[in-house]
């Protein structure tokens, strides 16, 4: 999968050896730099560029071309190198231009030795520079990475070189200039426009980058581990222009397998070799070819098309607020960097000069701020305005619950692609909501937290009965989506505290069997649903599935537990983790209502019980991160409006299809 890297991103790379593809509008000059652990350079024979192109595990082209493959071999890198960095600049001469500014962004994919691609980066944001190091790859405890860096140099090569501390940086650079001036004849002229030209080579220009290309989701941990830090020297970009808009039906949208980790542990979006074209909506038609249309996203179905232009929503929006976020990180860090060196000088603290200096700090800071706030504003409008196309339009399993879609419920007769269980937004732009949404079956177990939120003052009795009420609906959303006779649901209510939530699910006749109550019936249900893992597991093995019994229950069971660990004794404990780890591979689901404080009680016996399940809450909180750039977004449970009959409704109508299923 590939991950679209953001300036100052990094990602792991297999160790292997590997390719960076680099396509830009213009031909440019590719070099790689061997580096000790800080970064600097040894001598100019650890520098590949057109005169020397060869060095131990790294090869690149011999002349400036609009279309660059080099190659690298970490393994066969000098023992004293942890890092190589890759490096483009315009070649000098009469004609030539002097920045990359108006220049298109070029764009570089590091790709594993079978063509897959590992990660991807669009170089925006230059103006006067004539040369970049674009990325780093650099050793971290043992294992390579590469970040995405884009720092600029207004002199060339010979102000790249110095930096790298190579004393001879200007004869240097000037040798590889001669000997690109050499061969200028020989220069690879850029790659027509049209469907044959790579797609990223468009994404954008150094005035500003293009809409941001979808991508296919993976996994969400809770905590995810801690990321190298980011580089801090990110410059603002994007066209902050009145007035534009975004092409939402543009090819490059399309969410090739690439490395994005949405939330949810859910699996990435399917992506045949060759997908069909989206059908055009109804508000496609002359003129209308930048509005944003329901289900402009690749797909077989309508369904799956939706689906995508959702996590492209949630991507894009993650995109442009990480830009935000280094943008302001930047100007913050330049105006320290300036007020520091009026304070230096302790004659020069103060006075007019330092009170202008001072000055000039704080409107450059300002200035680079509000730049990059018009930026994610632009950003943000138009991704609103695809999201109040698009929610109209989603089928019930992706809808909310005030959707009329839901009104209009009918039984499916096929098992949806995914479903919503909540939204998510980030503080930037609280008003824009994306459905969080996972992969069905269920490969990940779900758990509603019913303790307090981080630094949270509810009333626990209050938030209980919110989890209750929110699991019942999350478990009647699961019920209502599958076709009939489907999936089975179980419940287990040791103490009876959930009764008033589960109502509907009681009266609506859709479970088999009453809640089971008390520790008998935890041990029973238990024990059923694990001697069905161990059966389907059992004659899946070994072929035999025409084996099982002929009154054992083969529809997908979804296993809701409340006031968890309540009622539980050890044997209990131990099938419930058995049912999470095993259950999902043969149709059986977990959704566990539980307040983790009160259950450590039973010691660290259940912490991967609390790994394994995706934890939702039943108020809004910022407890999920996503691990691509490392968002804190808020999860806001999906609520049913306040006296709306819509669930007891919907469960009627799954009740008789399925008494009509089995009649």
């Amino acid at each position: 999968m590939t991950a679209e890297l953001v300036r100052g991103q990094n990602h792991p790379l297999p160790g292997t050896r590997m390719e960076i593809r680099v396509t830009a509008g213009t031909p440019v000059v590719a070099g790689a730099t061997l580096n000790d652990a800080q970064g600097r350079i040894r001598g100019a024979e650890w520098a590949a560029h057109p005169a020397a192109p060869r060095l131990p595990g790294v090869e690149v082209s011999r002349r400036a071309a609009a279309v660059h493959r080099l190659a690298l071999d970490p393994g066969a890198l000098p023992e004293d190198v942890e890092r190589v960095s890759i490096l483009l600049a315009l070649p000098a001469g009469a004609g030539a231009p002097r920045g990359f500014s108006g220049l298109p962004a070029p764009f570089l994919a590091v790709t594993g030795p079978d063509g897959t691609e590992i990660a991807s980066y669009t170089v925006t944001g230059l103006t006067t520079e004539s040369a970049v190091v674009a990325l780093e790859l650099y050793l971290r405890r043992g294992v390579w990475k590469v970040r995405a860096v884009g720092q600029g140099y207004a002199d060339g090569l010979a102000a790249l070189f110095a930096d790298q501390g190579l004393a001879e940086a200007h004869t240097l650079a000037a040798a590889v200039q001669e000997v690109v001036a050499a061969g200028a004849d020989d220069a690879v002229a850029p790659p027509p426009e049209g469907p044959v030209r790579h797609a990223a080579a468009s994404r954008g220009t150094a005035e500003g980058p293009a809409a941001a290309p979808r991508r296919g989701g993976a996994s969400l941990p809770e905590d995810p581990p801690p990321a190298d830090p980011p580089g801090r020297s990110v410059a603002p970009s994007g066209d902050t222009s009145p007035g534009g808009t975004i092409d939402y039906r543009h090819p490059r949208r399309a969410p090739a397998a690439t490395g994005t980790a949405p939330p949810g542990g859910g699996s990435p979006p399917p992506a045949p070799p060759t997908q069909p074209t989206a059908e055009p909506g109804p508000e496609a038609g002359a003129g209308a070819g930048a509005q944003p249309v329901a289900g402009d996203a690749p797909g077989w179905s309508l369904e799956e098309r939706l689906h995508n232009q959702v996590w492209g929503i949630f991507e894009d929006l993650a995109r442009s607020v990480a830009a935000y976020r280094s943008a302001v990180d930047f100007a913050d860090a330049r105006r320290e960097r300036e007020l520091d060196g009026v304070l230096a000088d302790p004659q020069a603290r103060v006075g007019p000069a330092a009170a202008e200096a001072r000055a000039r700090a704080e409107a450059k800071h300002s200035a680079l701020a509000e730049q990059a706030r018009a930026a994610l504003e632009r950003d943000a409008a138009q991704l609103e305005a695809e999201a109040e196309v698009v929610e109209p339009a989603l089928p019930p399993a992706l809808a909310r619950w005030d959707n009329p879609v839901w009104h209009a419920y009918r039984p499916p007769t096929e098992r949806p692609l995914a479903l919503r269980v909540g939204d998510l937004s980030l503080p930037e732009r609280a008003g824009l909501r994306v459905p969080l949404l996972v992969r069905l079956p269920l490969e990940r177990g779900l758990w509603i937290d019913s303790g307090r939120p981080r630094g949270g003052a509810a009333d626990a009795d209050e938030l209980r009965r919110l989890a209750q009420s929110t699991a019942a609906a999350l478990a009647a959303r699961v019920l209502a989506v599958h076709p009939p006779g489907e999936l089975t649901l179980r419940i287990i209510d040791p103490a009876g505290a959930a009764a008033t939530a589960l109502l509907p699910l009681v009266e609506s006749g859709v479970l088999p069997d009453p809640p089971a109550a008390g520790a008998s019936g935890v041990a029973r249900t238990l024990e059923r649903l694990t001697q069905r893992v161990d059966l389907v597991r059992m004659a899946v093995r070994s072929g035999a599935t025409d084996a099982l019994p002929p009154d054992l229950d083969l529809a997908d069971q979804l296993l809701v537990v409340h006031d968890f660990p309540h009622g539980f004794d050890d044997r209990a404990v131990n099938q419930l983790r058995y049912l999470a780890d095993e259950g999902p591979a043969v149709g059986v689901s977990l959704l566990l209502v539980a307040d983790r404080d009160e259950a450590r009680g039973f010691g660290p016996l259940l912490d991967p019980l609390w790994r394994a399940l995706l934890r939702l809450t039943a108020v809004p909180d910022d407890h999920l991160a996503d691990p691509w750039v490392g968002h804190a977004w808020t999860y806001e449970p999906l609520r049913v409006p306040v006296g709306s009959q819509v669930v007891p409704q919907v469960l009627r109508h799954a009740a008789a299809a399925r008494r009509a299923a089995h009649g």
